[in-house]
């Protein structure tokens, strides 16, 4: 198959480079010239990425695949074209559709019969054939269901290890046609392979969910389910704390029982997922108000926490404090959503000088960000964990010279290696 990958990011190349891998001519599309060069020229333009660079560093010199700016050169005669382009959510939980609005036009345009049109960024329900259909028919002179298929099938892979993810979930289809469906049933079977996965009834592999509705909704499900079950986590670890409660006792007791899944409690709900789909979901179903409690418990954990720093510390005004971790998470090198703009803000409201380190970001890098870098072994008054960095674990008192509070936000580390320092974590008295 003649396949076109639209947008080369974390998701979208690893899915081009998992598609030529089978055998495929594949064809990334991206409106970035850096990226496209750089893929052209065989070398992962982003860190971070298991065997991406190896495979690239095989695929691009076969011909099997290429990287383009150009959609006239890309998708005319493209057998299969997969959509992965960002969608945003402003504070007001509204989507901004305007990049993917822009490349669904220039898909239109150059759209050929007998492509099959799959959407991968997690939408609102009723996206696919609301917006996409008509402004896919509206920019090509095409008809839906006759002369091209249109479905929906969510990525649900985390950045770092998409490979691996590709093989162990399910992969969820959702056409507006039985037709359709089925045409992507078999494509997704052509270029994907699965683990075994005996715990599923329904065994792994591609699964039709009937409508693109359905398979819109599933992955904000899944999603919103993380949220809510954080901030679940995040109420009980509050309420403990007050009480004298080991919180994680208490969810480790809990999870013992199987019907019972509490995740962790923490300092922030990062990532361009987890914070952002509940909001795609309230968008559909503004009445939920378990989604819109639990996203907005998860989006009050920052400051939660550097209350629990002015508590334990005493006032914050004129004290040097780092927050340890720009990233959202531990191990990958992205800000979406991170909760150390919140934490910064909320050190800054309380008279706080606000340091930031990150193993992964250059000093400059964290200026850009509107940060100021923190270097260990410069003087502190406090620490804040906002990213669980496997750097962070093997910390001592010795890393931050004059410290005298260390809150530990993702229980990375213990309250023996903090000896002379008031050691706090979040659901802990």
């Amino acid at each position: 198959m003649k396949i076109v990958v639209i947008a080369l990011g974390k998701i979208g190349l690893p899915l081009a480079v998992q598609f030529a891998s089978k055998g495929h001519e594949v064809v990334g599309v991206d409106v970035n010239p850096t990226i496209v060069k750089a893929v052209n020229e065989g070398i992962e333009p982003f860190p971070g990425e298991a065997h991406l660079q190896e495979m690239l560093s095989d695929l691009v010199p076969a011909g099997r695949l290429r990287a383009t700016t150009d959609y006239a050169d890309a998708v005319p005669g493209a057998d299969a074209v997969v959509l992965v382009v960002p969608l945003f959510v402003d504070a007001d939980a509204k989507p901004d559709f305007g990049w993917m609005d822009a490349a669904t036009a220039e898909l239109a345009r150059h759209l050929t019969p007998g492509t099959l049109v799959s959407y991968e960024t997690t939408l609102p329900v009723g996206t696919t054939r609301d917006r996409w259909k008509p402004a896919l028919e509206a920019g090509s002179g095409l008809v839906e269901g006759e002369d091209f298929h249109l479905v929906f099938s969510p990525e649900r892979v985390l950045t770092g290890r998409v490979f691996e993810d590709l093989r162990k979930y399910p992969k969820l289809v959702g056409g507006l046609s039985p037709a359709g469906a089925k045409l992507a049933v078999e494509f997704y079977e052509a270029v994907l392979d699965f683990d075994d996965r005996p715990d599923l009834q329904r065994g792994n592999g591609v699964w039709d969910l009937g409508s693109a509705e359905a398979s819109e909704l599933a992955k904000l499900a899944e999603t919103t389910y993380r949220d809510v079950n954080i901030g679940l986590a995040n109420q009980f670890a509050r309420y403990a704390a007050t009480v004298g409660i080991d919180i994680y006792q208490v969810i480790d007791a809990s999870n013992s029982q199987p019907y019972s899944h509490i995740h962790q409690p923490g300092i922030a709900v990062g990532g361009h997922c987890i914070p952002v789909y509940p909001r795609l979901y309230l968008w559909n179903d503004p009445a939920a108000t378990v989604v819109r409690a639990a996203r907005e418990a998860n989006a009050g954990m920052p400051d939660y926490t550097i209350g629990l720093l002015e508590g334990a510390h005493g006032s914050l005004e004129g004290a040097r404090v780092v927050v340890l971790g720009a990233a959202y998470r531990g191990g990958v090198k992205e800000t979406a959503f991170s909760g150390v703009f919140a934490a910064v803000d909320a050190l800054t409201s309380r008279g706080a000088t606000a340091l930031v380190h990150d193993p992964m970001y250059t000093d400059e890098e964290l200026e850009k960000l509107g940060f100021v870098p923190y270097h260990l072994g410069e003087a502190v008054e406090a620490a804040v964990v906002q990213a669980n960095h496997a750097e962070y674990a093997s910390l001592t008192p010795a890393d931050l010279p004059g410290v005298r509070t260390f809150i530990d936000g993702r229980r990375v580390s213990s309250a023996e290696q903090w000896t002379g320092v008031t050691y706090r974590v979040i659901g802990k008295a």
